[in-house]
């Protein structure tokens, strides 16, 4: 696969991803919201699309934006452990895929946004 068409593959799986978790917002907004768990999901919503759009513009901070969507990603599912949502078993596996797919996909978006260095480069 040439690695352009991954990156626009991964672009639009991390937008994909934050539309999908933005889809939980208005369901929470009805009744009493529990605010942790309301930041979690925005966050978690924000950093896809924002993620998404940076890969696809190939800009320099997409790495960055793709780490944060990681962290919030963990940071929800301890939230959910602790409101009693879901089992601590659960929640860490999700903690554990997320942080380390996104340490490899930031590694690999990282690495195409670096420039090539030649033989002539190198002195």
């Amino acid at each position: 696969m040439n690695r352009s068409t991954a990156l626009l593959l991964i672009a639009v799986a991390l937008a994909a991803f934050g539309i999908y978790r933005a889809l939980y917002i208005p369901g929470m907004l009805i009744g009493p919201p529990e605010p942790l768990l309301l930041i979690g999901f925005l966050l978690q919503a924000a950093f896809g699309i924002v993620a998404g759009i940076a890969v696809w513009r190939s800009a320099r901070w997409a790495s960055l934006a793709i780490l944060l969507l990681g962290a919030s990603i963990a940071a929800t599912a301890l939230f959910e452990v602790l409101l009693g949502i879901v089992p601590y078993l659960r929640a860490l596996l999700d903690a554990v895929v997320a942080i380390i797919g996104t340490f490899f996909i930031a590694a690999y978006v990282r690495g195409q946004a670096a420039p090539s260095r030649t033989r002539n480069d190198q002195r």
